[in-house]
């Protein structure tokens, strides 16, 4: 690492479970966030300036004034300007050593497979069911780790899913296809602006574990859903298993 590395990611490197070689493994790691909006916005900026070595931004929306409520990676001059580009532009501000590429398309399909294989960790931060669960048949397809996040009015949610390992339940085990037809949108029932930050920093720290390799060996975050009520400040956690019968990941 150079000199201005060390110096930079100095606080990193005083944790004894991250050190150099955990910052090197940052380093050279790739992450796939799938939506630059209330969610991605925060955890691309954490995971910039944590120093991962790639990010790819994948977005098909413009920045809307609306958003700048709770998009905290996009400005007013971004108004208009493809999410991914807006982002693109305001993390090479924040770490010109982070490689960002910016995909301003929906991924879908093939190039939704495409990016996922190309990634180490990928983050769910979209904002539509249809895109979920496309991305959790890719991680499946691909043993590929997936941080989901969600949040709406003031409700957050948080659930890792690492198909590295057996046994493990995947994001249709938890939430089946076709049980939340039309879900929720914050265009429609509003969302708390903060309440987008704690969960798209929590989706960052949870990358970087996968990516270190601290805690989550000692005690799995796999088969826990993680709820956060904004309005009472209160923390639930839920245990789920793998469905047999999951069409996805199922035997």
């Amino acid at each position: 690492m150079r000199d201005d590395e060390l110096l930079r990611y100095s606080r990193h490197l005083l944790l004894d479970e991250i050190g150099v070689e955990g910052q090197q493994r940052i380093r050279a790691a790739r992450v796939l966030i799938v939506g630059a909006g209330g969610l991605g916005s925060p955890a691309a900026l954490y995971l910039a300036s944590a120093g991962v070595g790639q990010l790819t931004l994948a977005d098909g929306d413009e920045v809307d004034l609306s958003n700048l409520q709770r998009q905290i990676l996009h400005r007013a001059g971004s108004v208009g300007t493809a999410k991914a580009l807006s982002g693109k532009a305001e993390l090479a501000t924040l770490n010109p050593d982070v490689v960002v590429a910016a995909l301003t398309q929906r991924l879908q399909g093939e190039a939704l497979t495409s990016a996922i294989a190309a990634a180490d960790v990928i983050l769910d931060c979209c904002d539509n069911f249809a895109t979920r669960q496309a991305i959790n048949r890719a991680c499946v397809q691909l043993k590929k780790p997936l941080v989901s996040g969600a949040a709406i009015r003031f409700s957050g949610q948080l659930a890792v899913f690492d198909l590295r390992r057996d046994g493990v339940p995947c994001y249709e085990c938890l939430f089946p296809d076709g049980d939340e037809v039309d879900p929720p949108r914050c265009a429609t029932t509003g969302v708390f602006a903060p309440l987008t930050g704690v969960i798209g920093a929590l989706q960052a720290a949870e990358a970087l574990r996968l990516i270190v390799g601290c805690g989550a060996s000692a005690e799995p975050g796999f088969g826990r859903l993680l709820r956060y009520d904004a309005l009472n400040l209160e923390w639930k956690s839920s245990r789920f298993a793998r469905d047999p019968h999951c069409p996805v990941c199922g035997d």
